[in-house]
């Protein structure tokens, strides 16, 4: 499918309006994913699913990631003292499917936590959120800005999955051994018909002194001679500055972000030379984000020693990080990837079902994934509870 015309003309207005008429690719990545008419996540162009979306998550696989992480939700809660209300606050919702799996869970095997929570969804996406509330009316779930919520108001967890990859991310090249950020402007093409604007790339200074403070943070020192020019990678400033409102509206609890990534001493490996970025387009994947522009989902892999580091300095301590798939089997997974040959299932069912479990298991896949988990406000007993998921199976 082509690009979407109206957001290629509010991207190309955007950059003529700009100093040297140019902007940062933290900008465009943004107006591409969440301009608010045309934007992918804003419009009906973002499409996830297991079989015929750009691309899939974990809880497309069916309700076991969401009825594991409501074992661990809680506990969490017990280990508070069962606070009313506890608030999980899932930001990114998608298509609401974690949720309606999670608090299906709840209603079926935990009623009294159940009866204790506040359901919250930060959800920026106008279309999401109209799919979300569809499938979610029999639920008490409310909707809202991550800034609308007050200053050290939540008790409970902040939870995202598939949340941190997608948000805009400044990239930068090494020139001369120095760093250089990757600006996106126009260059006009001219046709029999008539001439049209297409996206190029430049480089320049950079545009934000916090580039290379990030990567002090994360203990990065692009002036080794194992970094040669032309390296590429990405900073994610957006996250840290999404983390900070996070633990600036938490009171008392944990955060919770699942996503794909690396540590930064991974992340940054000089043999990573162009960076993460990558581009989901029908489950193909590229990384050309100048191309099918609204109509593909774009993303960059997770730093979390940024989301670390920065997140202590926001007063949040690190509870523990592991692997989704590990995380999982911690919270029950091996036992229902064992029962599955005792249930009364057609064949062609069984075989579904372990297939889905075996992908959320998958360190090659989505079991893969990071967990960080994060907390604030806890006392040294509460402290000193080992959660569920970060316990390591025997």
């Amino acid at each position: 499918m082509d690009s979407n015309p109206a957001l290629c003309a509010a991207i190309t207005n955007r950059i003529a309006a700009s100093p040297q008429r140019r902007i940062t690719f933290a900008e465009y990545m943004d107006m591409a994913l969440y301009h608010p008419e045309h934007g992918y996540y804003s419009s009906n162009a973002v499409n996830i699913g297991f079989k015929d979306g750009d691309f899939f998550t974990s809880s497309s696989l069916g309700g076991d990631f969401g009825e594991l992480l409501a074992v661990q939700f809680v506990q969490m809660w017990e280990i508070l003292g069962q606070p009313v209300p506890f608030s999980l606050v899932e930001m990114g919702a998608g298509q609401g499917l974690l949720a309606l799996h999670i608090l299906e869970c709840l209603k079926l095997h935990y009623p009294d936590f159940l009866a204790a929570l506040e359901y919250l969804i930060v959800e920026k996406s106008p279309a999401l959120r109209q799919e979300q509330q569809q499938r979610l009316p029999d639920f008490p779930v409310r909707w809202c800005n991550l800034e609308e919520i007050p200053t050290n108001s939540i008790t409970g967890c902040f939870f995202s999955n598939e949340l941190v990859d997608a948000l805009p991310v400044h990239q930068f090249i090494l020139e001369a051994g120095k760093l250089q950020e990757i600006y996106v402007t126009t260059q006009e093409v001219f046709s029999a018909s008539a001439s049209v604007p297409r996206f190029v790339e430049v480089t320049g200074e950079s545009s934000t002194p916090q580039l290379t403070q990030y990567l002090d943070v994360v203990g990065i020192d692009l002036s080794q001679s194992v970094y040669a020019d032309g390296y590429r990678s990405e900073i994610n400033l957006a996250a840290l500055d999404w983390l900070g409102i996070v633990a600036d509206r938490l009171h008392r609890g944990y955060v919770l972000t699942i996503d794909y990534g690396y540590p930064a001493s991974r992340y940054y490996n000089p043999r990573r030379s162009q960076g993460t970025l990558q581009c989901y387009y029908r489950h193909r994947y590229h990384n050309n984000p100048y191309i099918n522009i609204g109509q593909q989902d774009i993303t960059a892999h997770v730093d979390f020693t940024a989301l670390e580091r920065s997140g202590k300095e926001y007063g949040l301590k690190k509870v523990g990080f592991t692997q989704q798939g590990l995380f999982l089997m911690a919270l029950g997974l091996g036992e229902r990837i064992a029962a599955i040959s005792h249930q009364k299932l057609p064949i062609s069912e069984l075989l579904r079902r372990r297939e889905s479990l075996h992908q959320l298991l998958d360190p090659m896949g989505i079991g893969g994934f990071g967990v960080l988990v994060q907390s604030k406000g806890l006392d040294e007993k509460e402290n000193s509870q080992l959660l569920k998921g970060l316990i390591l199976p025997e």
